[in-house]
């Protein structure tokens, strides 16, 4: 049996449309599930920042040069309109255009991975939704991706501040000892 390729082999071949298609069905379901965890607080803003995703995965997939994983350039991607939908001028704007082929693949991975992705309400999970965006995301692409942690880096890594993977092991590190802290204070099992 022959394997389909991957989405990197597919935009390395130039086929930029299959490379996006497959790249949303290798990575989208984990894209909108961080995505639904950094933005649980606003009632669209997941989806919002999902359209925004696969709109960017369309109009940037020709400039992927392979020069990491793609799962790590998705994901950055992915945090970068996390980062566009969580500013308060967002909504301001108003709806933007939706590029037709984009919105149908995320509107596709939304309605496969919603249901599979609810999350019981906890103490954890309370302590989550008070960390600043960037805690959140270093959590997320860690516990919850499972991403090596120079991928970790990567996606962490913006406006040209390139962040060492050591760097990021620490913080994380500092990250998880303060929640456990805080559960351990609030009288909760961890």
């Amino acid at each position: 049996m022959i394997s389909k390729p991957s989405a990197a082999e597919l935009l390395a071949l130039g086929d930029i449309r299959g490379g996006v298609e497959q790249a949303m069905h290798e990575h989208g379901p984990g894209v909108y599930g961080l995505l639904r965890v950094l933005l649980r607080r606003k009632e669209d803003a997941a989806e919002e920042a999902f359209s925004l995703f696969a709109e960017n995965l369309f109009k940037y997939a020709a400039t992927y040069r392979g020069e990491g994983p793609l799962k790590a350039w998705v994901y950055a991607l992915a945090r970068n309109a996390a980062v566009t939908v969580s500013r308060d001028g967002w909504r301001k704007r108003g709806r933007r255009l939706e590029t037709k082929e984009a919105e149908r693949l995320a509107a596709d991975v939304r309605t496969r991975t919603g249901v599979r992705r609810e999350r019981q309400a906890s103490v954890l999970e309370r302590l989550r939704d008070t960390l600043d965006l960037d805690d959140q995301m270093l959590l997320a692409l860690r516990i919850d991706q499972k991403l090596p942690w120079e991928d970790v880096a990567r996606v962490m890594s913006s406006d040209g501040v390139t962040v060492d993977a050591q760097a990021v092991r620490k913080r994380f590190e500092r990250l998880k000892a303060r929640l456990g802290d805080e559960v351990r204070r609030l009288g909760q099992p961890e």
